[in-house]
């Protein structure tokens, strides 16, 4: 028996997903996470796999794993002593920026303390023309005393950033070559090598998140490998990207920025994975961990994409999943700021100490220990027994807020729930009101471990008509790894006039782009299927400041169909923007490139409606609207298709806890997804 293994680390939890390759059975797992020392998670759930399903290393055919390494180390401000070369007299790239304030609505609002400080941008001598023409030759004395000032100052790492690369990296790889040759022991990048795009600030922010953490992630992926290997698995590691896909770790440690954001990415394709399944087309995930509440759209199908996506405080412009932080996760901490207001988050309690209702040494109230209070959790054990809830640990951290509010316990819990779930509509109340989207036209995909507690609470404030609730909701993370295909972006920057004449030369370089993308599938990542080019093109019309992608044909681009091409471009700008303009002159800056190759995917069961109303395993107690109300507690392994209940219940399992409060009903669908609505 061969097994595929999906893992996602999560700020309390770190979540298995294992896909039994003859019987296409799904089995899940959760362990704690380990943040003193990252990896010895997923050791310690392999060995835990083995314990309780009998699920030999040896018997481990694919391995995937979301990890958070990268964006911690940005977030946390701990990865390597970092230096930048830049063209002379262009130093000042990360202090220019954009020119944009951090909030407009504060005038007190600065922005985050650059992770390169000024004095460490060295200015070389080189000039690259917008053409890719040589105007000032590299200055090799300029670079070598660069060097030699970054070597005395115990630099780690340097970036190299020139004006104009994108057109003619000659320069930058230039720079390299000499920069290994007298400081072999200081890592070294390029931005081309990174995101060959045009736009100084963006190219070179995107290289300096890569080169801060590269040696970190680096580190981690081969202690990685080196710990499967000595446990006796002998799939190769994949690593799960922030574009939704994955890639051999082995690439990993020098593609690092490709994997900033992966596990966000993957609980958003697992997302999009549930949606397919039960037939829906607009769906808003909303994965809660138990450090944040991460949202991301689906529409017609299709995960959003986009650039500029935030890693910590730093914006990167590779593409990734649109994935927005929106609130607090189940471990957030709530307190009393100096006016006496109650406020819940951002501060974790994280799995060390975590929540106080988990015995591991927390003190502090948290969304957890609310839900404990209030008998949504404790009724059962959480996380495949790895916690016991104790109430009473839950109510003494609590006791100290509702003595300062004047409020019992319970309505405190109660409070501190609202407090969270209000926090959370307004932000999502402003994304949707950014993308002009209808809330009442999709469905709420509610995974992560706190996602169905706090699931069914929103979409009531939201007008959100429907709650759907995965079969493992608690590691769809991990399961979104699973399904993930291998993909990988590339991107050449054009800059031309859009007219009949550039027909050919667009046809070169998707040409280019083309070789470049087949041999990293096949080479890089040793594959062997078939695969998927999906092309498109950075466009806007001319005096426009920033483009938007429009998707290609790739035999508009082979044969040559002008109309098609220019075409496509003003209907995208009609459907975004609500207007076009076909007799104005358009351009197109970047050509992109995607290729797919396909992972075997599961087929998840169905089973006949049989519409029945479930015997619940035992009756509970539940504080909810102000008051305690007797309520049915339902074993999620007894639901079946074609069940129906209504609220206030819970559902428990060893992944989650759905909570459903009054006036919802859930339904049970073919596929096992509980499907949760209003009843009035």
């Amino acid at each position: 028996m061969s097994y595929r293994v999906g893992v996602d680390i999560g700020g309390s939890f770190t979540d298995f997903c294992v896909l039994e390759e003859e019987t296409r059975r799904l089995i899940s797992l959760k362990v704690l996470s380990t943040p003193f020392a990252p990896g010895q998670e997923v050791v310690d759930g392999i060995r835990e796999l083995e314990r309780r399903f009998g699920i030999r290393p040896a018997d481990i055919s694919y391995f995937t794993h979301g990890t958070t390494v990268g964006i911690n180390s940005v977030i946390q401000r701990k990865g390597i002593d970092l230096w930048l070369f830049a063209t002379e007299f262009f130093c000042d790239v990360l202090e220019m920026a954009r020119l944009k304030m951090p909030d407009p609505y504060d005038i007190f609002s600065r922005r985050p303390a650059p992770l390169v400080p000024r004095h460490k941008v060295l200015g070389i001598r080189e000039r690259m023309l917008a053409d890719g023409t040589v105007d000032v030759p590299l200055d090799r004395e300029s670079l070598a005393a660069a060097v030699e000032t970054a070597q005395r100052a115990g630099a780690e790492g340097i970036v190299v950033s020139f004006l104009h690369a994108y057109r003619n990296p000659a320069h930058e790889r230039e720079a390299i070559e000499l920069i290994t040759e007298l400081a072999p022991e200081i890592a070294v990048s390029s931005a081309t090598e990174v995101w060959p795009a045009v736009r100084e600030y963006e190219r070179t922010m995107t290289a300096l998140v890569a080169g801060y953490v590269q040696p970190r992630v680096s580190h981690y992926l081969s202690s990685l490998q080196r710990a499967l290997s000595e446990i006796g698995v002998p799939a190769e590691a994949f690593i799960t990207t922030s574009n939704g896909g994955v890639m051999r770790a082995e690439l990993g440690k020098k593609r690092c920025a490709q994997m900033l954001l992966s596990g966000t990415a993957s609980g958003v394709i697992g997302a999009s994975y549930v949606a397919a399944m039960c037939g829906r087309k607009n769906v808003m995930s909303f994965d809660v961990g138990g450090t944040s509440v991460d949202v991301a759209f689906i529409i017609d199908g299709k995960a959003q994409y986009g650039t500029g996506e935030l890693v910590g405080e730093f914006p990167i412009f590779i593409p990734t999943v649109s994935v927005t932080s929106v609130g607090e996760g189940g471990g957030s901490i709530a307190r009393l700021d100096r006016q006496g207001v109650l406020k819940v988050g951002p501060e974790s309690a994280g799995s060390t100490p975590g929540p106080a209702c988990y015995g591991k040494g927390g003190t502090q109230p948290t969304i957890t220990d609310a839900f404990a209070v209030c008998g949504h959790i404790g009724q059962a054990d959480l996380g495949y027994n790895a916690i016991k809830v104790d109430v009473d640990k839950a109510r003494q951290a609590l006791a100290t807020i509702a003595s300062a509010l004047g409020l019992g316990v319970e309505q405190t819990a109660e409070a501190v729930i609202e407090v969270a779930t209000s926090g959370t509509y307004v932000e999502v109340a402003k994304l949707v009101s950014r993308y002009g989207l209808d809330p009442a036209d999709f469905s709420l995909v509610a995974f992560g471990g706190a996602g169905p507690m706090l699931a069914c609470f929103l979409a009531r404030e939201l007008g959100i008509k429907e709650v759907v609730v995965p079969p493992t909701p608690g590691v769809l993370s991990a399961f979104g790894g699973l399904v993930a295909d291998i993909k990988s972006d590339f991107i050449r920057t054009v800059y031309l006039d859009m007219e009949p004449t550039v027909l050919d030369r667009l046809k070169e370089s998707y040409d280019k782009l083309k070789v470049k993308a087949t041999d990293w599938l096949t080479n890089e990542q040793a594959y062997e299927g078939p695969a998927t080019l999906l092309y498109s093109a950075e466009m806007r019309y001319r005096g426009q400041s920033y483009e938007i992608e429009v998707p290609f044909d790739e035999s508009w681009i082979e044969n040559g169909d002008w109309n098609r091409l220019i075409g496509a471009f003003h209907s995208e700008h009609e459907r975004i923007y609500g207007y076009s303009d076909p007799a104005s002159a358009a351009q197109i800056m970047n050509l992109r490139l995607v290729i797919v190759g396909t992972v075997p995917r599961p087929e998840l069961p169905s089973a006949p409606l049989r519409e029945a109303v479930p015997v619940p395993a035992r009756q509970g107690r539940l504080f909810l609207s102000g008051r305690w109300l007797d309520a049915p507690l339902y074993e999620r392994s007894e639901l079946k298709p074609g069940h129906r209940f209504e609220g206030p219940a819970v559902v428990m399992q060893a992944d989650a806890t759905t909570c459903i409060p009054e006036s919802f009903a859930a339904d049970v669908d073919s596929f096992g997804n509980l499907c949760i609505r209003p009843t009035n």
